[in-house]
């Protein structure tokens, strides 16, 4: 098993950027495909990004695309999302999620991902 433990949300104006940082503890952080989901109030919770174990590959959803940014240091067992250009519409509490799965074409569900942290509140003004 792994324990996800994000930080790094808070409150921004539009335009503005955050660095979301996900600790994770237990075996094998290597060996996980690891996501990020965010869900707003009243919405149904969506799909972020994934990066591969190896951070060989990555995955955006359309909405993020050329403003948020996935990475990960499987030395420091964390995985990390830039977030450039915030917009109102960001708003969310995004969590991170891990799998444990050779590869993360297709991994863009949230049943897909058994492990879960708590989440972390960012917020956009406008």
């Amino acid at each position: 098993q792994v324990q996800l433990v994000e930080s790094g949300g808070g409150l921004v104006q539009a335009g503005g950027s955050l660095r979301l940082s996900c600790a994770a503890s237990g075996r094998s952080f290597s060996s996980y495909v690891m996501g990020w989901f965010r869900q707003a109030p009243g919405k149904e919770r969506e799909f972020v990004a994934a990066i591969s174990r190896s951070s060989g590959s990555t995955n955006y959803a359309d909405s993020v695309k050329g403003r948020f940014t996935i990475s990960r240091d499987n030395a420091k067992n964390t995985v990390y999302l830039q977030l450039n250009n915030l917009q109102p519409e960001d708003t969310a509490v995004y969590y991170c999620a891990a799998a444990q799965r050779r590869s993360v074409v297709g991994l863009t569900e949230s049943y897909q991902y058994p492990y879960w942290g708590q989440g972390t509140q960012v917020t956009v003004s406008s």
